[in-house]
């Protein structure tokens, strides 16, 4: 709990405060350390401000119980791997619904609010088919593409996550209310910000760097040149995610960003079956892959010892996106354990 209360107090500082925080956290500082130097840092003549934080995260975690709204912190297990990787992680992730809709292995889709026709559809089928697959779709839950993906990945019974740009308890757009609901079920709905938060423009961008955190490829979908989704297809870029998009009309100027991205080396997508190949994947394997025996990742883990993602990639030669999968799939198989803070441990069968 004093860890939590830290991490809660820590997601109430400025978010430019939370790359350092992440550093800190990694090199093994204890979250209640970090919070005093980084409340000395950004407050130095306000001696209160500490205790004030203290109390104001106290006040969020019981205001969370009290409506169901579970608080994910950057130490507890349940915090996804491949989040807890990104420069700029959340201390604290909010969440409705199911908090195991986090590990699994995502894609996210994203693309215009103002979408066509054809934009939407595409949004709708790709999403279908790849949560028929076993793969977790993740969004924004805002108008156009981003609900279209939503849907269809629940119209195909999957799983879909919706990162959101205000606290969880306060929906925007409000229409998708609803679709909040229904996403619950199977899926959940996210946000770094404390309950409570009304949406505010300068969330919208911070949050993408989540949607793309999340997930091993960002798909887009008729994305303008001014398009917020191109912020996404940055930040996926910069994580060392796969950036795919769709073609689209090249007459209406609506998808100039997407094209850009194509131009510049994003995987053209015609259908999921593009996606998965990009991945690595096919249908038949999405759900639980199976590791080869000799698996060079369990060789480089020591039974007890835990490892942080960064030891192992260095220890196995794989990229961050090649080897999360795999370490997925011995978490399946009861070979690895995660715990705290995106750290792995080799589990010891011999007794």
């Amino acid at each position: 709990m004093t860890d939590l209360l830290s991490l809660v107090a820590l997601s109430r500082l400025s978010p430019h405060c939370w790359r350092r925080a992440a550093e800190s956290l990694r090199s093994g500082d204890a979250p209640a350390a970090v919070l005093r130097r980084l409340a000395d840092v950004t407050s130095p003549d306000d001696p209160g401000r500490l205790a004030r934080l203290r109390a104001e995260a106290g006040d969020t975690i019981a205001r969370a119980e009290r409506d169901a709204i579970a608080a994910v912190a950057w130490s507890d297990p349940a915090y996804p791997v491949a989040l807890a990787t990104i420069v700029d992680p959340p201390p604290v992730l909010w969440t409705r619904g199911q908090i195991d809709a986090l590990s699994a292995p995502a894609v996210a889709i994203v693309g215009s609010r103002a979408a066509s026709q054809y934009a939407l559809s595409v949004a709708h089928d790709l999403a279908h088919d790849l949560a028929a697959c076993g793969l977790v779709v993740v969004s924004g839950l805002a108008r156009g593409v981003d609900s279209a993906a939503h849907r269809g990945a629940l119209a195909a019974s999957g799983v879909t996550v919706a990162v959101l740009g205000s606290g969880v308890d306060v929906m925007y757009p409000p229409e998708h209310a609803p679709l909040a609901k229904q996403i619950d079920e199977r899926g959940a709905v996210i946000s770094e910000l404390v309950p409570g938060t009304k949406p505010d423009a300068m969330f919208f961008p911070l949050r993408n760097r989540i949607i793309s955190g999340l997930s091993r490829a960002v798909v887009v979908i008729e994305a303008g040149e001014k398009s917020g989704s191109l912020i996404t297809a940055r930040c996926a870029l910069e994580q060392g995610r796969d950036v795919l998009a769709v073609p689209g009309n090249v007459l209406s100027g609506r998808n100039r960003g997407a094209h850009g991205l194509l131009r510049d080396g994003a995987k053209i997508v015609e259908s999921a079956d593009d996606i998965l190949e990009e991945l690595g994947m096919c249908r038949q394997s999405v759900g639980r892959p199976t590791p080869a025996p000799s698996d060079p990742i369990l060789a480089c883990l020591t039974p007890g010892e835990p490892s942080d993602l960064d030891a192992i990639a260095e220890a196995t030669g794989l990229g961050t996106a090649k080897l999360l999968p795999r370490l997925f799939a011995l978490e399946l198989q009861g070979a690895v354990a995660r715990i705290g803070g995106g750290r792995f441990v080799r589990i010891d069968r011999s007794c």
